[in-house]
């Protein structure tokens, strides 16, 4: 098994990542031992985490999400899924080719 997960950093950002033992790599976070983004924002906070099958499920989920804008973020946080799609980002216009 294998988690995505977000944390809330202490200066309000999130932070996206996954792992296969969630509550070690939150001591982790917690301890300044994690990722070079959350020891410069300490504290932490879990705010949002998902169970996965298998560790390239959790990986993939992770890439999606970093991508995502807070506010996309957030509705997940919040459990409102049914904001995310109209929360997406529109793709460019291309130009018109008249």
């Amino acid at each position: 098994m294998a988690w995505t997960y977000i944390l809330r950093c202490g200066d309000g950002s999130y932070y996206v990542g996954s792992t296969r033992d969630l509550e070690r790599r939150l001591a982790q976070h917690r301890a300044g031992e994690g990722a070079a983004y959350t020891r410069r924002r300490l504290p932490i906070e879990l705010v949002w985490a998902q169970e996965c099958t298998r560790v390239d499920q959790a990986y993939a989920l992770e890439k999606q999400v970093q991508n995502w804008s807070r506010a996309k973020r957030e509705a997940l946080i919040t459990g409102r899924l049914e904001l995310l799609p109209s929360l997406a980002r529109k793709p460019a216009k291309r130009p018109s080719m008249e």
